[in-house]
């Protein structure tokens, strides 16, 4: 054996598991499964926040990558996939994935990251401080997000009288209820506009302008990520001022975003993965609400639409575009 590979097992050894006196050394390395639409910048801060914790692909760690892109027609195949290949624990990266790897394992532990669904009322979780099943993460409280975008808007155009919702229809639901809720209980009248499809996006648009709505509320979903530059691109022909919970929307063009942090929360993944991988049960890891969220506001889009953005909402910004 040559010097180098006997200090590469070693290193494994010691790092994941204590040898036995007399035994062979043995490289076995902890495998990670990865399932969502593709690679992006949340994406790397997952496999960032992995690195700092020591983790290194091919030498103390395996990543096995499933990408399903823009559509989830082939979800629920990539996620048997992982569980076929004894993953030690599975970061589901979208409400599509983590639903179709809860159908797919009831046993691997799993780390989700979803804006959309409520863990508990899906029946994935016990509870929230305390899962008790196979899946732990971070999950979005959906109240407060939809009374405080309905609010900001608001506040940039004081006389909003109605305002449409755009949602995705295959899992929005409960997201939609939500701000539904909240919009009315501001005065404001929902007119309500789901999409299934990418396709349907210019339809709804359409419908909007013509039912005479002053504003656009965009509710979170892969799809509706990923259409990002097509929906500012209609909101803004349309001239619809309009806030989504996807902070990249206003880096498109859109007018405002307030929502949680992304990366943030992909990088937090990593630290609950590291800590599943070191013994802990994820049914003993809470789960968590995102702790951060940023108001992003598109000067440039406002002067284009003729909004004068109120400088005490300017200031509560982390970040104007100008």
């Amino acid at each position: 054996m040559r010097r180098r590979d006997f200090l590469a097992g070693i290193g494994a050894a010691t790092a994941w598991a204590p040898v036995a006196r007399g035994q062979p050394l043995e490289r076995k390395l902890p495998k990670i499964g990865i399932i969502g639409a593709g690679t992006q910048e949340n994406f790397q801060a997952f496999f960032e926040g992995l690195r700092e914790l020591g983790y290194v692909p091919g030498q103390t760690v395996i990543l096995e990558t499933r990408y399903h892109g823009a559509s989830a027609e082939r979800v629920e195949e990539l996620a048997r996939e992982l569980v076929g290949l004894q993953c030690n624990v599975i970061f589901a990266a979208n409400p599509h994935a983590v639903d179709a790897v809860m159908r797919a394992t009831r046993v691997i532990p799993t780390i989700g990251i979803d804006l959309e669904d409520d863990p508990v009322a899906n029946g994935w979780a016990q509870s929230i401080p305390r899962p008790g099943g196979n899946l732990t993460g971070l999950f979005l409280g959906l109240p407060e997000l939809g009374g405080k975008q309905i609010e900001l808007l608001k506040e940039a155009m004081p006389r909003l009288a109605d305002v449409a919702v755009l949602w995705d229809a295959t899992l929005g639901t409960a997201q939609l209820r939500a701000t539904e809720a909240a919009i009315q209980a501001s005065g404001v009248k929902p007119e309500l506009l789901p999409v299934r499809e990418a396709k349907d996006i210019r339809d709804a648009i359409e419908h909007a302008v013509h039912a005479h709505v002053q504003g656009l509320i965009v509710l979170t979903s892969p799809m509706i990520l990923t259409q990002r530059a097509l929906i500012v691109d209609l909101a803004l022909k349309a001239r619809l001022p309009m806030i989504s919970g996807f902070t990249t929307f206003p880096k498109a063009g859109g007018l405002m975003a307030y929502g949680p942090d992304l990366p943030s929360m992909f990088k937090r993944a990593a630290s609950y993965t590291d800590r599943i991988l070191r013994g802990a049960k994820a049914g003993d890891l809470p789960i968590e609400r995102p702790s951060k969220f940023e108001l992003i506001i598109n000067l440039k889009t406002a002067k284009a639409l003729g909004l004068e953005i109120p400088w005490q909402l300017q200031q509560l910004a982390d970040e104007v575009i100008e």
